[in-house]
């Protein structure tokens, strides 16, 4: 059972590197990679259970909170950034002002 959602785990971590990869806005990119780090988050809580060492929790807790921060941090920079605009978007601005 614990191979089988380890299994499930790992092919929902290449699903969201494809999403990452593939995604065509930065807000689907930006999703993948938080749903990257929530799969990471849940493999180190269950690589703890299987190898009886509660202290991966106590990892998978900070990993958590390092992962909301830094998805956060990267939504209010591409909110004030020209990150979120294609090229052609900044030429066509810029060739108007």
């Amino acid at each position: 059972m614990l191979t089988a959602a380890t299994l499930a785990i790992f092919i929902v971590m290449v699903l969201a590197i494809i999403r990452g990869i593939v995604g065509p806005t930065l807000y689907d990119r930006i999703l993948a990679v938080n749903m990257f780090g929530t799969k990471t988050v849940l493999l180190i809580a269950l690589l703890g259970f299987v190898m009886g060492r509660p202290e991966f929790l106590d990892i998978a807790i900070v990993y958590a909170l390092i992962n909301f921060i830094s998805v956060i941090g990267v939504l209010r920079y591409s909110d004030t950034n020209k990150l979120k605009h294609s090229a052609s978007d900044i030429e066509t601005y810029e060739k108007e002002h």
